[in-house]
């Protein structure tokens, strides 16, 4: 999992030259790669940023004209990247309310939540949720 979150950056170094054939294909391979190694993993160890960083590099590929998305991976990791995040516990804490949990080892929410995985959360999500209003982000939210 820890290598995907690392590989999903390579993904995303990618994004400037998506438009050259040998970039896109690598793409396309790569978050096919990614998505189905999050996949096998994700039972027994699952990252909130990984999940994030694929549905982004999803998104952006697809509005550079890259790869296309598919809609139903995109649809899947939006749903257990939004699964990570924290909502009105009881009580409610708001030092936790709305931030996302790191991540998850065999279903159970690891203690504690990183500021970097709830940006990007917090940004895929919102890219996801406007993917069809016509607007495409500049790849340079990534930086």
């Amino acid at each position: 999992m820890d290598r995907l979150h690392a590989f999903s950056y390579f993904l995303e170094g990618l994004l400037p030259r998506a438009s050259r054939p040998e970039c896109a294909a690598a793409l396309r391979e790569g978050i096919s790669n990614a998505a189905c190694h999050l996949r096998d993993i994700a039972p027994e160890f699952a990252r909130s940023d990984v999940y994030a960083q694929l549905l982004r590099v999803r998104l952006f590929a697809d509005w550079l004209g890259a790869v296309p998305l598919d809609v139903a991976s995109a649809a899947h990791e939006a749903a257990k990247l939004a699964s990570f995040q924290q909502l009105s516990g009881s009580p409610p804490d708001p030092q936790l309310d709305g931030g996302y949990w790191f991540g998850r080892r065999g279903g159970a929410l690891l203690p504690y939540m990183n500021p970097v995985s709830a940006a990007f959360a917090c940004q895929a999500l919102q890219l996801w949720e406007n993917r069809d209003n016509g607007a495409q982000p500049h790849r340079h939210l990534l930086i």
